[in-house]
């Protein structure tokens, strides 16, 4: 996962792995799923509540991304293993990983959005951890790992190599830049991690929306735009390079401007125009094209920024005449008319062949094109103002013609090392907020306890915010330190399992509050851990028990990479019972007894009637067995029912009988 820059080389890794573990792993149990998704629609879209069987590589280069950082501590919640590809040392993303590969490739501080740097070094990491995980797997393809690493090797000379082609690429980029104001990258297979940080930096360089598509879709979006497309397709087998050839030949034919980034130039003969790429390995050849991009999208925004050299020229008359004192003098025009001839035929020219249709407004040509000819002295002023609305004086003249330069001069300026709207390390992101479970009176009464945040998960906020509208009041509390195995005497007994041989778990009390200070413990003369206690360790859920007192409460597992090392009771007194909605809503957050309950009532019956819910007791609902509690909705639908008895669990009268109310 990655945002930007980070997520364009994060995308690589699905095809290095399946690469690198090729036919190896089908010899494993289960091929390992692996995705590259933006850190954002993880955290948005893809959260578990169980991720102890997920492992999360997150690159970023500051390591201060909000978005990924959020991601990391929510995957890491929920049990989930992170691996950080990261650049600055001590970032915040190096706190939270479990482990960390530092790309180390420069000053840890980007002076310009548009940096390019940091791609390559996590294309390199990412490989390299890629090689490493596919090993530890299966027994990888030896000779697919020894042909990628040795075309990493050798990565850098072909980098060299396509530099030293910079010249080729600038007369391309100035050659096509100008006419077209709608712009795409396209690119498949490997290929598409090309196009979309080529995307990246071609907009933030060049201040331009650009799409990103696939190959093979481009003719079935925005043909009608005519845009200019910059294919990616370095590296491509034959068969698939044929048909990327056929997709360049619709889009030519559709009058777009295909600029084909390959290793093979003589099969895009329909392109506008090709820039060859060195062949170094199918799986990193996508690299050499996204240099080529870079370079392509640099000389881009140069070709555009030049176009204001007229411009500026002009406006550099037009403010030395106006310090020289003119702008007093009715002699003004004559003053920048021949000052200003040479850049307005230069700019005149430009705007007939079309040069600057993509990059200046229709209406800031139109300013310019109307002024000129007054500050030229070849236009009568007794026309400006039918021309332009206002009253034709020298003054008015120069006046307009220097906030037309200054607005033109403007929209073509691309500085390319400062650019615009930054958003890096500033950027808020997403925040995935847990706060309100925070605030859940369960959770607040926990963490009041002294359970640590972080070892509470993700599940168990969850479930102690449902249980939030059944529980009256928190009147004391227990925490218990666990040690051992806990699993060593669950029963568990399976091939694989955990040695039953194993000493059990022991408990013991770390501190204790309320109406606890005045119970003993049973733990005081026997520590092994038993009963709820261990049921709701050795299951890691939160657990409402009810003790052979009468005393109700919940167990809240503590957690620490993937083992319960503690554990805090709140003692709690529940409602009798309340509203039914309520108690579905509190069911359906507790343990997933909602949905056991509808299983075992719609065995017998068609459905669940959620109004019976309101008129048994909280407690039952909570603790019994799920199939002695669907006796409330069986029982009475028997033919010898008593209609005016009671119910196993609280008495719950037929469906003909006027339901008691329940408290909201």
């Amino acid at each position: 996962v990655g945002q930007g820059t980070a997520a364009a080389a994060a995308s690589a890794l699905p095809h290095f792995f399946d690469l690198l573990l090729g036919a190896a792993g089908s010899g494993l149990p289960s091929r390992p799923r692996v995705s590259a998704q933006l850190a954002s629609e993880l955290s948005g879209f893809g959260l578990r509540d169980d991720m102890s069987d997920t492992l999360v590589v997150a690159v970023s280069q500051s390591g201060t991304t909000n978005d990924v950082n959020r991601t990391v501590e929510l995957v890491r919640a929920r049990g989930a293993a992170v691996v950080a590809i990261v650049n600055r040392r001590g970032s915040d993303l190096t706190e939270h990983a479990d482990g960390v590969l530092h790309t180390s490739d420069g000053r840890d501080v980007e002076m310009s959005v548009a940096s390019t740097k940091a791609f390559y070094a996590q294309v390199a990491a990412v490989a390299l951890l890629s090689a490493a995980i596919a090993a530890e797997l299966a027994q990888p393809d030896d000779a697919a790992a020894s042909d990628l690493l040795e075309a990493l090797e050798s990565m850098p000379a072909a980098i060299a190599g396509v530099l030293a082609g910079r010249a080729d690429i600038a007369r391309v980029a100035r050659r096509h830049i100008g006419s077209r104001r709608h712009w795409s990258v396209v690119g498949n297979g490997p290929n598409q991690t090309a196009a979309r940080e080529v995307r990246i930096k071609l907009s933030e360089l060049c201040y331009h929306a650009v799409a990103v598509d696939a190959t093979e879709d481009k003719k079935h979006i925005d043909l009608s735009s005519e845009p200019l497309v910059v294919v990616c397709a370095a590296g491509l087998s034959d068969s698939v390079a044929a048909d990327v050839a056929k997709e360049v030949d619709i889009l030519r034919a559709h009058r777009a401007t295909p600029i084909v980034i390959t290793d093979d130039a003589a099969r895009f003969g329909a392109a506008a125009d090709v820039l060859v790429v060195p062949h170094v390995h199918p799986a990193l050849d996508f690299v050499l094209a996204t240099v080529a991009g870079h370079l392509f999208s640099y000389e881009a925004a140069l070709a555009i920024d030049a176009l204001a050299l007229p411009l500026r020229e002009m406006r550099v008359v037009v403010e030395a005449a106006i310090a020289d004192g003119a702008a007093a003098s009715a002699d003004i025009l004559d003053a920048i008319a021949a000052g200003i001839e040479a850049p307005a035929t230069r700019l005149r020219t430009g705007l007939r062949a079309g040069d600057y249709d993509g990059h200046l407004r229709v209406a800031t040509a139109l300013r310019l094109s109307a002024v000129l000819p007054f500050a030229q002295r070849v236009a009568d002023l007794e026309q400006y103002q039918q021309t332009l609305g206002k009253v034709g004086r020298p003054t008015t003249v120069v006046d307009d013609l220097a906030g037309a330069l200054n607005a033109a001069v403007d929209e073509l300026t691309r500085p390319v090392d400062a650019v615009k709207h930054q958003a890096k390390s500033v950027t808020v992101g997403t925040s995935r907020s847990e706060e309100s479970l925070l605030s859940s009176v369960l959770v607040s009464a926990a963490l009041a306890a002294g359970a640590p945040r972080d070892r509470l998960g993700y599940v168990a906020l969850q479930t102690l915010a449902a249980l939030d509208p059944a529980v009256s009041d928190v009147v004391g509390y227990t925490r218990y330190r666990i040690d051992g195995d806990v699993a060593a005497d669950s029963g568990a007994l399976h091939e694989g399992a955990i040695d039953l041989t194993r000493p059990p778990a022991t408990i013991a009390v770390v501190d204790r509050g309320g109406i606890a200070l005045d119970i003993r413990s049973r733990t005081d003369a026997d520590p092994r851990l038993r009963g709820t206690k261990h049921r709701a360790a050795f299951e890691r859920e939160v657990t409402v028990g009810r003790g052979s007192d009468g005393r109700t409460v919940v167990h809240i597992p503590e957690t620490k990479d993937g083992r319960t090392t503690g554990l805090t009771l709140l003692h709690c007194r529940f409602a009798p019972t309340i509203a039914a909605h309520r108690m579905r809503a509190v069911l359906r957050g507790y343990r997933g007894r909602y949905g056991a309950l509808c299983d075992a009532v719609t065995e017998f019956l068609p459905e669940l009637r959620d109004d019976v819910l309101g008129r048994i007791d909280v407690v039952d609902l909570l603790t019994r067995p799920v199939h002695v509690l669907a006796e409330n909705w069986i029982a009475p639908t028997r033919p010898d029912a008593d209609v005016s008895g009671a119910a196993v669990s609280g008495a719950v009268p037929s469906s003909s009988a006027s339901p008691a109310a329940a408290p909201d």
